[in-house]
């Protein structure tokens, strides 16, 4: 087996595989070419060792080992960016906090700054922000920001174009898209550019419909659970949410849910308040949340009732049926999101959910442009 091949086989097996390695003949622990990554890789992945598997890790202070001075948790994040491409990083980074619970990584405001602002950071931060003190949370709710703000400038334009309203081809419309391309228009407009002796039509000027805003506003009432589950939707839940705030052609209410119900409705020009304010975890209620959401209806007909939550009640099943059947009964359009995020790996209570679709309500777990989708096909 050549070194090289040795070298990949010790970094993957670790320090434990030292002597294993070393009766092969053609190595030996001194000869181990990547001694700086097994240092860095060591320092996180040992932890799945103990001594009940006859092992002790080197980092952490959790005993001797062999290596070097112990890392601490912003060397080691230094290290594995010299040592590691970026996606690599990433990987790290990501179990460090979800696998090994380092919450080191989100304690101090310059390692906490030089971490990559992505949906993980987010969750992650939302999850140990109770813990942080001081600078770290306005760095966190700088970090929470951008992020939220990148994901909102992906989502509106699709958004906008889905609900705002019936196309207009009197208007020239302001969301340029192929769905609201008006082909004979930019033909008819662009004839004075025929170009004869070269046979091309040629384009100085696209047009596209507007959009009717409907006089009578659709209502939309979002309850989330905001049980650690369902994280991922939470998130998705504050940003949409903010994006249906800012159209003429809907009335939004937001509240999350646990045991009791927080009312974010004044709030949703800044999402970022609403997740930072957000307390994940404890029980579910969602019988209790129904009937709250049921006082928030106006007009039964032209209100979209959205549950976003796992159907797992805490609470007698019965209670949650009978608000859920009302909310139906009134008028309303109920749809039970199991999910609402980009992964598509719902995990939720199919006996509830089975039991809302048969009493009428629609449920599935959606991406948020299907969701504007689906209240697009609605009040258009």
């Amino acid at each position: 087996m050549s070194r090289e091949t040795l070298n990949r086989w010790r970094l993957l097996l670790g320090a434990s595989a030292d002597e294993a390695l070393a009766e092969t003949g053609d190595y030996a622990q001194e000869t181990f070419a990547y001694r700086e990554l097994d240092e860095a890789l060591g320092y996180l992945y040992d932890r799945e060792y103990g001594e009940e598997q006859g092992y002790q890790g080197r980092s952490g202070g959790r005993g001797g080992g062999r290596g070097g001075s112990s890392l601490t948790v912003p060397g080691w994040l230094g290290r594995v960016r010299k040592l590691f491409p970026r996606e690599t990083v990433e990987i790290l980074e990501k179990q460090a906090l979800d696998r090994y619970g380092l919450s080191e990584l989100l304690a101090d405001k310059k390692v906490l700054e030089s971490l990559e602002p992505n949906i993980n950071l987010l969750k992650n931060i939302l999850q140990f922000k109770s813990r942080m003190k001081g600078e770290v949370v306005a760095s966190a709710k700088e970090i929470v920001r951008r992020v939220v703000e990148d994901l909102r400038r992906k989502l509106e334009s699709e958004v906008r174009e889905q609900i705002s309203g019936k196309r207009n081809r009197y208007a020239d419309g302001r969301v340029r898209s192929l769905r609201s391309l008006n082909m004979k228009k930019t033909i008819s407009r662009n004839l004075k550019n025929y170009d004869r002796d070269n046979r091309r039509f040629v384009v100085d000027r696209l047009y596209f419909d507007g959009r009717v805003q409907p006089y009578n506003k659709w209502h939309v009432v979002i309850a989330v659970d905001e049980s650690g589950s369902m994280l991922d939707s939470v998130i998705y839940s504050a940003v949409m949410a903010s994006i249906f705030y800012r159209l003429n052609a809907l009335k939004t209410s937001l509240f999350v849910f646990d045991t009791e119900v927080v009312d974010f409705s004044g709030r949703l020009e800044d999402p970022v308040d609403v997740l930072m304010s957000v307390q994940l975890g404890g029980g579910t209620h969602i019988a209790k949340a129904l009937r709250y959401g049921e006082t928030l209806i106006e007009n039964p007909g032209r209100t979209l009732f959205i549950l976003v939550s796992d159907l797992e009640e805490g609470y007698p099943a019965q209670h949650m049926y009978r608000a859920a059947k009302d909310i139906l009964d009134g008028g309303s359009r109920l749809l039970a999101l199991t999910a609402l995020n980009f992964e598509g790996h719902p995990v939720y209570d199919e006996r509830a959910a089975r039991t809302f679709a048969d009493m009428g309500a629609e449920v599935a777990a959606l991406t948020p442009d299907a969701l504007a989708e689906w209240i697009g096909r609605i009040v258009n």
